[in-house]
């Protein structure tokens, strides 16, 4: 009897898998709403859109750890717009926080059943932290797919909750963030970069919870920028950062973040609650210092043997740790992060009997300073060295930067300096363009067909520092092969020799190089006249920004100043030259020219970035002037035979 109920077991459970699967595949109108959202969305590199994207955070109050603990709430309706699309879904925690649930389910509400992957988080090698990631691959293998996601995620401590968001790496079509705060919390929500953005804002009070719901609505906003060199977050998306304040509970007011004061407060218990022991180092510091003649040299050599010795190890911004490392471990691993190498260049100085404190502050990829009370205000630790009145910043995580010169990413930064129960303000010193300056001087005369000279380089500031990182880097045994491709850009026309430099170990003095140099295939003969493409580098060939719409950001100000000096062969005349052009604003200053003497041509160029940035109102005169440029460098000089 089994054998004959059978096939009408298999049809029934045939047609329950198809009728499954009809209800999960996009119908007309998933199509529609699609192609709908991809013209909406006209961006090629998003597959996926946020139908809807809704953040609920509550507040509760962990009368153990007498800590307020936040529950963050995020569901999402997810479409995709192309034939397919294959996306990861994420979601990080740590130490201080934990992912309770993590759902993805069909259009239709079953369980999708992919597979929740849960990781360590690692940043390098050696490094590890306690920052963890949940996520899963998600697939979807056709236009108007949908799928539901819902994750609930747990910060033990409210100080760990920081900000949201209104954008995110997918375009959204509806987003709602609704924050419910009870009354014996005192919060803030600071609303940040919400010019130009229609936002709507209600609250809503609960009578019953004694609480009041504040809830955004934003509709149809595109995703995160994924281009490169662009501005921080903070500067460039509205979002709201969560102030915490204080609470009311167990019969008293308890602060949070009230204060600037607050937050250092809680930054010093954790710094005076290191157990710093220099006994590890004490050797090395007597060796450092003992043949020093000035305190300048004795400094020097420490902050020197901190940035060539300990492997800096990278943070992410976010909550990967605020409390650094003993300075002892640090030395005794040869590793740290930021604030462990803070931590041990100031054990050191303080043992050399220098007065050096911990000193907190953020980069230039954040917007905020500290009076702003949240530990989104910074993400990098340094050393201060007070001496002779005078504050000194040292980063030992900036190999070969020279005592007294600061890395473009903090010049201008606010930073808080620990002064016992109190704290100091202070701001990095901000560097002129010139600082930074490359001065290129080629003298080049004709061979035949061949240009043939000499050539000196020098490199000032952190074009002199990144080179010495880069030099620093490679096998002794490939240190000459790297100067000749870094001098001939890899072009085998083009043959460098003779090289001599000022000493590449030596960051306190600037880097010279001359060499001599022979270019061929840059010169042609044709019926009496000689045609040369005189341009060696041609920097900023191709530097348009055709597709961009947000700023871009260079590492660090740009200054360079290059003069070839050609002599004209005898018996002929310059015929023909291109065109000077030039361009200048508050951001920059371009200009290419030439100039003529009796046998001797001079071309130069001046190229200035003045701020480290191009900003996209800035856009259509630098890409004109790229047009220019380009159609310069593709120019030839022509000399005519008398």
């Amino acid at each position: 009897m089994a054998k004959l109920y059978f096939p009408l077991f298999f049809l029934v459970f045939t047609f329950s898998v198809i009728n499954a699967q009809r209800k999960i595949e996009p119908d007309a109108y998933d199509i529609a709403k699609a192609k709908k959202l991809k013209s909406k969305f006209d961006n090629e590199d998003d597959d996926v859109v946020l139908e809807e994207s809704l953040d609920f955070v509550s507040f509760d109050f962990n009368s153990r750890t007498e800590n307020v603990t936040v529950q963050h709430e995020m569901k999402e309706k997810m479409i995709n717009m192309n034939t397919r699309a294959d996306i990861q879904k994420y979601c990080f925690y740590d130490g201080q926080s934990e992912v309770i649930e993590f759902e993805i389910n069909y259009k239709n509400g079953r369980d999708a059943n992919f597979f929740i992957k849960d990781e360590a988080y690692t940043s390098g090698d050696l490094f590890h932290n306690d920052a963890r990631v949940m996520y899963t691959e998600m697939d979807f293998p056709l236009q108007g797919y949908r799928y539901e996601t819902f994750i609930k995620k747990i910060y033990f401590d409210i100080k760990y909750f920081t900000k949201l968001y209104f954008n995110d790496q997918y375009p959204t079509e509806n987003k709602v963030i609704s924050i419910e705060i009870p009354e014996w919390l005192d919060i803030e929500l600071k609303e940040i970069n919400f010019e130009g953005f229609n936002i709507e804002k209600r609250t809503q009070p609960n009578p019953r919870k004694k609480s009041k719901t504040h809830i955004y609505t934003l509709k149809d906003i595109p995703a995160m920028t994924k281009a490169s060199n662009a501005p921080g977050p903070t500067y460039m998306y509205p979002h709201l950062l969560i102030l915490a304040k204080s609470h009311k509970k167990l019969d008293k007011t308890t602060p949070i973040f009230e204060s600037t004061q607050d937050l250092y407060n809680w930054y010093s218990s954790l710094t005076k609650s290191l157990e710093n022991d220099n006994t590890p180092f004490k050797e090395k510091v007597s060796e450092l210092i003992k043949d020093a003649k000035t305190d300048e040299d004795k400094i020097k050599n420490i902050y020197y043997w901190v940035q060539d010795n300990i492997r800096y190890i990278a943070f992410e911004d976010g909550i990967a740790g605020f409390k650094p490392d003993e300075a002892s471990n640090v030395y005794n691993k040869k590793y740290g992060d930021c604030k462990g190498m803070a931590n041990l260049t100031k054990q050191m100085l303080i043992e050399a009997g220098f007065d050096a404190r911990l000193t907190w502050i953020g980069t230039k990829h954040i917007a905020y300073d500290y009076s702003t009370p949240n530990l989104s205000v910074d993400n990098h630790m340094i050393c201060s060295l007070f001496k002779d009145g005078e504050v000194i910043f040292l980063d030992g995580t900036e190999k070969f930067n020279a005592y007294g010169e600061y890395a473009d990413r903090i010049q201008g930064k606010q930073v808080m300096i620990e002064n016992g129960d109190a704290y100091i303000l202070k701001t990095v010193p901000v560097s002129d363009v010139a600082f930074n300056k490359e001065v290129f001087t080629y003298n080049l005369n004709l061979e035949g067909e061949t240009l043939k000279g000499t050539v000196n380089k020098q490199y000032k500031g952190e074009s002199r520092s990144d080179l010495l990182y880069f030099f620093d880097q490679l096998k002794s045994d490939k240190k000459e092969e790297f100067l000749e491709y870094f001098l001939n850009k890899g072009n085998s026309n083009i043959k460098v020799f003779d090289i001599k430099t000022s000493d590449l170990s030596n960051r306190d003095i600037n880097i010279a190089m001359d060499y001599k140099i022979e270019v061929k295939n840059a010169v042609s003969s044709f019926d009496g006249s000689i045609y040369i493409d005189l341009d060696i580098d041609k920097e900023l060939a191709d530097f348009a920004f055709k597709e961009r719409d947000v700023d871009y950001i260079f590492s660090s100000k740009k200054y360079l100043e290059s003069t070839t000096n050609l002599t004209i062969t005898e018996g002929y005349t310059i015929d023909y030259l291109p065109k000077n052009i030039a361009v200048s604003n508050t951001n920059y200053d371009l200009s290419v020219s030439f100039t003529k003497n009796d046998r001797q041509l001079s071309y130069k160029k001046v190229f200035v970035i003045k701020n480290a940035i191009i900003e996209t109102t800035d856009f259509e005169e630098w890409n004109t002037f790229m047009e220019d440029l380009n159609t310069l460098y593709n120019e030839q000089i022509i000399l005519t035979k008398n």
